[in-house]
């Protein structure tokens, strides 16, 4: 019996024979992308149940594949880089990798890594199983009665306003660029929609932000995009 299907991104042919081969011993299964679009690709239509991602690959690398496989399905992601590099490390966890494998690297240390990652991930899936509604303090959201109470306050949004503040929410603290907000909630990749992006977020910010020219909430990130920031708990 497999232990689950594992995808390995990376341009270097002898890394992913030594990765298949001890992930293959454990009882996983393998399939390989040899670039970080193709990654994309299987990671959406094949729905592995992990994906090990190379940093420095053609077309895109494993840092955009990754926040882009993260924006389309609920998939645990390892990083691997030749470069131990703190601030590839931050981007990487902000972005939502799972954790970060620095090459050269022992075959059986990353699939201890695997094992770990895999069981974490279990035990979230598990505890967020059919949970529709997102609670941090002050904000709390529901997405099948689309029920939203914010600083002690119902909210009234619009369908694309609250799928907008579903998603972002759903994932605090990582950031969307306006491309990739549109792609999700308008299913367009044309360039010139993204002034319509901008024009939702400031009709969002004036609906649940206690000051909308100093949000709490959707805040700026100049220069790449937006992202939901939790009140903390005071």
């Amino acid at each position: 019996m497999k232990n689950g299907t594992i995808l390995i991104a990376d341009d270097d042919h002898r890394i992913v024979k030594i990765v298949t081969h001890s992930l293959e011993q454990e009882g996983y299964k393998v399939m390989a992308a040899q670039d970080g679009e193709e990654a994309v690709k299987l990671a959406t239509s094949m729905n592995p149940d992990l994906v090990i991602m190379d940093i420095m690959m053609p077309k895109l690398d494993g840092l955009e594949a990754s926040q882009k496989i993260k924006m389309l399905v609920d998939v645990p992601i390892i990083i691997l880089s030749a470069k131990d590099d703190v601030v590839d490390k931050i981007v990487g966890f902000k972005m939502g990798v799972d954790d970060y494998q620095t090459k050269p690297f022992s075959p059986a240390e990353l699939a201890l890594r695997v094992k770990a990652v895999l069981r974490r991930s279990k035990g979230a899936s598990e505890q967020k199983k059919n949970k529709e509604v997102l609670e941090y303090p002050q904000v709390y959201i529901e997405y099948s009665t689309r029920q939203i109470k914010i600083w002690g306050q119902e909210v009234a949004l619009t369908a694309k306003e609250f799928d907008m503040l579903w998603l972002m929410a759903s994932h605090p603290n990582q950031i969307f660029s306006r491309l990739q907000l549109l792609e999700q909630i308008w299913e367009s990749r044309y360039e010139g929609d993204e002034d319509t992006v901008t024009v939702h977020i400031r009709r969002l910010r004036r609906k649940i932000e206690r000051d909308p020219a100093k949000p709490d909430l959707i805040k700026t990130v100049w220069g790449v995009g937006y992202k939901f920031e939790p009140p903390k708990d005071n």
